[in-house]
């Protein structure tokens, strides 16, 4: 004997749930040593879900003047119209790259800190001594 499931009692898998709109950003400035903006100053993340957009900076330690290009930049606020025009302006001085949203992130300023932990870990002391003094 056949007997067809119940579909009131078939557990049903719960649709995912919407991926966030974070957005992360690897805020670069000038190495004198290498001649490109690679050395990273700040970790920028932007919810884009919210409005006024939610802004999370994560400053590298002991970086302060040269990450003032940046600090100029960001001002109060931080729009997607300001990204798209750093993007269009970069590879001067500061250029910014985007980053992956790191697995298991429970907000955007976990997820910015995880970022960060990854260039004080791997990326940044990979890099050459700035060689500024």
């Amino acid at each position: 004997m056949t007997t067809e499931p119940n579909p009131t009692n078939t557990p049903t898998a719960e649709p995912p749930a919407a991926a966030p709109a974070w957005r992360l950003w690897i805020l670069l400035v000038w190495h004198p040593t290498l001649g490109l903006p690679v050395d990273p100053v700040a970790v920028l993340g932007v919810d884009e879900s919210r409005q006024p957009a939610e802004r999370v900076v994560r400053w590298v330690p002991l970086v302060y003047e040269q990450a003032d290009p940046w600090r100029e930049r960001l001002g109060q606020t931080t729009t997607s119209e300001d990204i798209e025009r750093w993007i269009a302006h970069s590879g001067g001085a500061c250029s910014l790259e985007p980053a992956d949203v790191p697995e298991g992130a429970l907000n955007l300023t976990h997820a910015a800190d995880l970022v960060l932990d990854e260039l004080l870990a791997e990326v940044i002391p990979a890099l050459p001594p700035r060689g500024d003094g």
